[in-house]
């Protein structure tokens, strides 16, 4: 279609209780292809930062950004992704002239096109899944060495056993997402899931191998 700077975006953290959500953008380099590039949560953590490496070299541009839990606690959880991901476009240089979107769309004039699945679809929202993983895995192992009681090396902020048992244990930090139910109930609340849905509850445990049982 005449397109010359195709910048794939996608998102890491969207299920997680705690933390920003984080959002990668990527322009790949036709002349300098990588190999091995697909959804990041298909990857070990080595592979990753390997890839992470190799898109950062050869890229045309790169960018991550996030929104932090407080957006995310104001905005809900779609919105704020929207928020990360055009912050990273916003940090692209050059500036692409078309977008491949990962199951959003942005506020932009410039040509888009949301793909269902893209980090499986498209090489350049994978790239973009990758950055935007291993910069959040990166910060998890930050929050870890300030609150060691909550295993945030392990489970990375995800709904799993170990983090809701240390959120009944310590309860929640300024950190955690307040929107999402069982951050809610942690603190007393009377937690609501209609900000994130019965799909995306579903999402968490897919991602973090869990049983909400």
């Amino acid at each position: 279609m005449g397109f010359c700077r195709v910048a794939g975006l996608d998102e890491a953290g969207r299920g997680c209780l705690f933390g920003p959500v984080y959002a990668g953008a990527v322009i790949l380099n036709p002349a300098r292809p990588i190999r091995g590039l697909r959804d990041s949560k298909q990857l070990t953590a080595v592979e990753r930062q390997v890839l992470a490496g190799k898109i950062r070299e050869t890229a045309l541009a790169w960018s991550v950004a996030w929104a932090d839990n407080g957006e995310i606690d104001r905005l809900n959880i779609y919105q704020a992704s929207r928020l990360a991901m055009k912050r990273a476009l916003e940090g692209l240089s050059p500036r692409p002239d078309y977008l491949l979107v990962d199951a959003l769309s942005l506020d932009t004039t410039i040509q888009q096109k949301s793909l269902i699945h893209g980090d499986a679809l498209s090489r350049s929202i994978a790239a973009a899944s990758i950055l935007a993983k291993v910069d959040r895995d990166e910060s998890m192992r930050d929050w870890d060495r300030m609150y060691p009681q909550y295993g945030f090396l392990h489970h990375k902020g995800y709904c799993t056993r170990e983090h809701l048992r240390a959120l009944a244990e310590h309860g929640v930090t300024a950190h955690h997402r307040f929107s999402y139910e069982p951050v809610r109930e942690a603190a007393g609340g009377s937690g609501q899931l209609s900000l994130f849905g019965q799909a995306g509850l579903e999402e968490w445990l897919e991602e973090a191998g869990a049983s909400w049982t």
